[in-house]
């Protein structure tokens, strides 16, 4: 029985709802990724990048729809005794190497942030292309998309909706991509937090690889880490990070107060 026309929009509500929510990690992405562009190229790279990310993940769902056997199917097994075992498909091969990236991209930028001398030079000097970054944020957002897009298919069979979700979540994307690189260009001190989630987000997507990969180490199944469980731990670190720096300003003032009670005295 075909569904109604009421029914297709609720699923459109739900999707682009499930859109918002399984897209807060890449937008985090996005917005510390466009960092490396020219300052005045940035709010474009994060356009482009996102709109060509829309129209791949349309193309992506097509193929998905068509090929997703080929994506869930056993590639090939790795059988090393009780130590490692692993059967792998590619699905968890992108969202393995996609994990792993972000981790090494994570790790890389909190190393630049822990070396820090003089931060203009330090920006300069890892400045990539547009083009770098566009490429970077296009791929990057596909790999992202598998869960999003593997959700909708099971909501629904209807291309339209699924399509039209997609478009809005996109443009969805772009708005608050720009909302949240602007709230770190001036709050310089989330940058922290936001690379430390960044590395949240790279753990989450490669324990979901592994869980699809039915990766077992040393006789333990890689367990995947759930949305519930990553919010939860975000909210953690968001909370001590307002803490520690309440405290740390309020620790400031009565090192203040000392000082003008010593130079008084």
């Amino acid at each position: 029985m075909e569904p109604t026309l009421i029914q297709n929009l609720g699923t459109l509500v739900m999707l682009v709802l499930l859109q918002a929510v399984l897209g807060f990690d890449n937008l985090l992405y996005i917005s510390l990724e466009s960092k490396n562009a020219p300052e005045e190229k940035r709010s474009y790279v994060r356009k482009v990048g996102i709109g060509m990310a829309i129209v791949l993940r349309i193309v992506l769902l097509f193929v998905l729809l068509k090929l997703i056997d080929l994506f869930q199917g056993t590639l090939f097994e790795i059988h090393l005794g009780s130590f490692f075992e692993g059967k792998f498909n590619g699905h968890s091969l992108i969202v393995l190497a996609g994990g792993g990236f972000i981790i090494y991209t994570a790790i890389k930028e909190i190393w630049h942030m822990i070396a820090f001398q003089d931060g203009n030079a330090n920006q300069k000097s890892r400045q990539k292309s547009t083009g770098q970054v566009i490429f970077m944020i296009v791929i990057m957002n596909l790999v992202f998309s598998f869960d999003s897009i593997l959700s909708a298919i099971a909501l629904t069979d209807v291309l339209w909706v699924m399509a039209t979700a997609i478009i809005i979540g996109g443009i969805l994307m772009i708005v608050l991509a720009d909302k949240i690189s602007d709230f770190l260009s001036k709050n310089r001190m989330y940058e922290v937090l936001g690379l430390f989630i960044l590395f949240l987000v790279g753990i989450m997507l490669v324990t979901e690889g592994g869980h699809l990969a039915h990766i077992d180490i040393m006789g333990s199944p890689v367990q995947q880490m759930s949305k519930s469980t990553f919010y939860f731990i975000l909210v953690i670190l968001i909370l001590t990070d307002i803490a520690q720096g309440r405290y740390q300003k309020n620790l400031m003032k009565a090192q203040r107060k000392e000082k003008q009670v010593e130079e008084k005295a």
